[in-house]
Parts: structure tokens; C-alpha cells; sequence
């Protein structure tokens, strides 16, 4: 790799984190080896809960796994800062799953969550349209779709318009004018009450994103094996 040069993933990454900054966010991190507490049971994933069954994870023992998102350090940070918070985490996380064009057993994502006296889903998304705005231009318009995830209520899906063909249709939208990139919510009384915040007093939100998904949009790569190949005629071209 050429000296100053840094990978796609890299790229976008600190691409993200400017953007979230211009936005007054922090910027956290956890472990990637985790605790289930933290990667499940803490955001309102209790053993039985059939959402577990969504996330294939790598167990290394009962208690411990490589983390399946990066949503735990949103509880770790949670538990150690008082509100109002305003943080992004961006960090690789796992999934035990057959690889193939857009699926990857590693991958990286970045959280954002906000928590203060009030926060609605107005909030919500003026955050998630400055920061597509920010990464694929100002163009993007965005809408919600109902959505579950167990540490969000309500849960809400978010689709983008495309940005190549700015809504009117295709190849990379599949002719629809919208691409889905993110999940969102705002945050399940649950998990603030799990990490000692009194949900009656405080709200937030939080959404994440795949990173490894917007450098694909983003740079027209068609698939994510290709970022962790280690070809570097791939890499450089960047």
C-alpha cells in the first residue's frame, strides 16, 4: 500500500466520524470480544428472545462472543458518562454466516446515539439527513418505514434515494428510486433503565450503519470480499 494511503474502509470511516463531528458527536469504542450481557441482554435481548436468532454469532464460550454490532458500546458508554450524550461508534464486528458477494463473517459499522431531556423522531432525523447528506451528497432525501429491533421503540427503517439516479430509477436502486441503508429508533426505555438512566426523566435515539455497505454504494463495488481480500491491485485503485 502506497504510504499515506489508506484502505476504502478507512476512508469511509473518517469520512463518517467528520461528518457526526460537524454534528457535535464524540467519538467511542469497545471490544470486539464481548460479553453477552453487553452484546445482548442489556439492549432488551434476553436469552429467549428470537432476535438473538437473527444475529449468527461466534460464541467463545457461554458468556463470551465476538460482538455481533456495535450497539454494546452504546451501553458501556451509557453506564460511565452521565447525559446529555451525543456519541458515535464506529468498530468491526462478526457474524457467523456463509460468506458470498454481500455478506462478510467481519465487517464494520457505526452507531450513533443521543440521549437527552427531550428527543423525538424529529431529531432522529434531521441526524440521519445531515449525515447522508454529508456522505453522499445533498440530494438525498430519506424515508421511514415501520422496522423491529428489540432495543428500539419504536423500531424504523430508513431508506435514502439513490444517489446515482437521484429517485428516478436504476440498476443500483433496482429501478425503485430508493436504496435501504440504515436502521433506527429511538432508544427502548430497557436499555436506558439497564444502564441506570431513568427513562422517565431522559430519551435518546440511536441508529446504525454499515460501513462496508456505503463504501460499496459509494465507489460501486460490487462485492464485499474484495475490501478484505488483500489484492492490492484493488486496493490501490482507490
Amino acid at each position: 500500500m502506497k504510504k499515506g494511503h489508506l484502505h476504502r474502509i478507512s476512508q469511509v470511516i473518517t469520512q463518517a466520524t467528520n461528518v457526526f463531528a460537524s454534528m457535535g458527536f464524540n467519538v467511542a469504542s469497545g471490544p470486539e470480544k464481548e460479553s453477552v450481557f453487553y452484546n445482548f441482554d442489556a439492549l432488551n435481548v434476553p436469552a429467549n428472545h428470537p432476535a438473538r436468532d437473527m444475529q449468527d454469532t461466534f460464541f467463545i464460550d457461554e458468556t463470551t462472543v465476538m460482538r455481533t454490532h456495535t450497539s454494546p458500546v452504546q451501553v458501556r458508554y451509557l453506564e460511565s458518562h452521565k447525559p446529555p450524550i451525543r456519541v458515535v461508534c464506529p468498530g468491526k464486528v462478526f457474524r457467523n454466516e456463509a460468506t458470498d458477494a454481500t455478506h462478510e463473517a467481519q465487517f464494520h459499522q457505526i452507531e450513533a446515539f443521543y440521549v437527552d431531556k427531550v428527543v423525538t423522531i424529529g431529531h432522529l432525523k434531521g441526524v440521519i439527513e445531515g449525515f447522508l447528506k454529508g456522505m453522499f451528497g445533498d440530494d438525498v432525501s430519506i424515508r421511514f418505514r415501520p422496522g423491529f429491533f428489540p432495543f428500539t421503540e419504536p423500531g424504523l427503517e430508513v431508506d435514502m434515494t439513490c444517489f446515482k439516479c437521484k429517485g428516478e430509477g436504476c440498476n443500483v436502486c433496482k429501478k425503485t428510486g430508493w436504496i435501504e441503508i440504515l436502521g433506527s429508533g429511538l432508544i427502548h426505555p430497557n436499555v436506558l433503565q439497564a444502564t441506570g438512566i431513568d427513562p422517565h426523566e431522559w430519551q435518546g435515539f440511536a441508529f446504525g450503519v454499515g460501513i462496508d455497505r456505503i463504501a460499496m454504494i459509494k465507489y460501486g463495488v460490487d462485492d464485499i470480499r474484495l475490501f478484505y481480500s488483500g489484492d492490492m491491485r484493488f486496493i490501490e485503485q482507490f
